[in-house]
């Protein structure tokens, strides 16, 4: 890890700009009725789980470009995510992948994991790629296959990551499937998705008491025709079925162009069944590029509708968070640092967006002032308030720049092995 004290020294070269910055960003929001403490208070409980895949070097099918010092493994995973929550104090659980991370001691990871200062989110399966040593192919869908032999297991498959994903302490497990098809009469439409909810329904049985489901949906790839899970509704309709515990999951990435994504939130919110994110951007597709680099009002549009149904809902309403990106191009430890550097920023607008007025208008039919709330908020610059938070969880105040002053890239690269480790691409 950084040493603390590179941490230290950085934040006190720049301390004294960023006061004067923070100051008369307070006077501004004070001038406009924001209680600045509690914005701050919000900013500072707010979190995101990193993924393992995305502190590899990703890639296409074209091929790939690793770095320096990239983790061969997952304890070098792990030191690489504790980096990453060091700098932003923002990341204090890491989401596995079974079986691209898969532990061959629990436990003992858990441990490891522990003396970092990070847990485990959910645990993710993979029934999208054949193993070596599988019985049964997935080349024509997993849990929503003609054969039984192959759904049967392919449920083994997610009972099996929830077994390690309680080892690890995870109380939930995210389910993506590629399950679908190609070309028009390939499958059934109707039967392959009640045997996808037959196939949920074993899982979901299986269920420890305090764990969540989640479904995430697609719209395609690699199932170019019809995916079985390809939209929120579908995947509404599968949570609905399996019961309470059961909810949706929603990838950025995972919506076609022009989806109005902000409103798939509001109705997940509206029907009690929005289970969490995967923070990403994209501009053709599921493209997992850094959250907030392509549509960042479309983020902050996302956090107005998460933060108006907190301030109804309080907190019963708790989404889980996290990160789902693979770069080809970044370091992926300063692409992470990037995306919960926007994700904060689009979170701290959405803070300051003025409620009541905002409802007046709307009511009112005003449109033009009722757009203006959520201009005014997006256009505050709210950097100053996202530094001061994470100086207050001992975060850096320019995390990018503390990351190459500390040289931790260069460390590692002198002292792992030579970067061979191929990383699967991000779901």
């Amino acid at each position: 890890m950084i040493d603390p004290e590179v941490i230290r020294k950085s934040n006190q070269a720049r301390l004294e700009e960023h006061q004067s910055d923070l100051s008369g960003l307070k006077r501004q929001l004070r001038r406009a009725g924001h209680n600045v403490d509690a914005v701050l208070d919000e900013l500072a409980a707010f979190d995101v789980a990193l993924p393992s895949w995305a502190l590899g070097t990703g890639g296409t099918r074209f091929g790939r470009f690793p770095g320096p010092g990239e983790p061969a493994n997952i304890g070098e995973k792990l030191e690489d995510a504790a980096v990453v929550h060091q700098l932003t104090g923002s990341t204090p659980r890491i989401s596995l992948h079974i079986p691209w991370d898969e532990p061959d001691d629990p436990a003992q990871l858990r441990h490891q994991a522990a003396e970092f200062g990070l847990s485990f989110d959910a645990v993710n399966s993979n029934t999208f790629q054949d193993q070596p040593g599988q019985q049964h192919s997935y080349k024509f869908g997993s849990l929503c296959h003609s054969d039984a032999q192959v759904r049967r297991q392919a449920i083994r498959h997610h009972e099996h990551v929830i077994r390690v994903g309680q080892e690890l302490g995870s109380t939930a497990i995210t389910v993506w499937l590629a399950d679908g098809s190609n070309f028009p009469g390939q499958s059934s439409l109707r039967k392959s998705f009640d045997r996808t909810l037959a196939s949920l329904h074993d899982v979901y049985a299986q269920l420890p008491a305090d764990w969540q489901l989640l479904i995430e949906h697609k719209p395609f790839e690699p199932a170019f025709y019809a995916t079985v899970v390809q939209d929120w509704g579908s995947s509404l309709m599968l949570a609905q079925a399996l019961g309470p515990r059961a909810s949706c999951l929603v990838d950025l990435g995972h919506h076609l162009p022009n989806t109005n994504v902000e409103q798939v939130v509001a109705r997940l919110i509206t029907a009690g069944r929005l289970g969490g994110f995967h923070f990403n951007d994209s501009s053709y597709g599921d493209d997992d590029l850094t959250a907030g680099s392509i549509r960042p009002y479309q983020l902050f549009l996302i956090f107005n509708e998460l933060v108006d149904a907190r301030r109804e809902f309080g907190t019963r309403f708790r989404p889980v968070c996290m990160i789902d990106q693979s770069h080809n191009l970044k370091d992926p430890i300063e692409a992470l640092v990037m995306t919960v550097d926007n994700l904060q920023q689009a979170y701290a607008n959405a803070l300051l967006v003025d409620r009541p007025a905002l409802e007046h208008y709307q009511t009112d039919n005003d449109v033009i002032m009722a757009e203006h709330q959520l201009q005014r908020a997006f256009q505050t610059d709210v950097r100053p308030l996202v530094r001061e938070a994470r100086r207050r969880k001992s975060g850096a105040l320019h995390p990018l720049a503390t990351f190459r002053e500390a040289g931790y890239r260069q460390s590692a690269a002198s002292t792992r092995r030579s970067a061979s480790y191929l990383p699967p691409q991000s779901l």
